[in-house]
């Protein structure tokens, strides 16, 4: 299995051209994967539709800023039809 986005495609996202971050980055990327396998009841890969790939963008994006803060609010409208229902 592998994560939804690359380093190098959220470092391109963020505009960080250096390496100094890159397992901070890693670990956002990770961490706002699980997030979204959590919240959707699915397992996200590369290969995961281009919505859910953004989500996960912009909560590494808003991680990344804030240090450690994600919200699923700024995504709900994109990843909302892909929640799995549970009973």
């Amino acid at each position: 299995m592998s994560d939804p986005v690359s380093l190098i495609e959220a470092k391109l996202f963020l505009r960080v051209s250096h390496d100094e971050e890159d397992a901070l980055i890693a670990t956002l990327i990770a961490a706002a994967s699980a997030r979204l396998n959590a919240a959707l009841g699915l397992v996200l890969d590369e290969a995961s539709p281009a919505p859910l790939r953004l989500a996960v963008l912009n909560l590494v994006a808003e991680g990344y800023q804030s240090r450690g803060e994600m919200t699923l609010d700024s995504v709900e409208p994109w990843i909302s039809p892909y929640r799995q229902v549970r009973l």
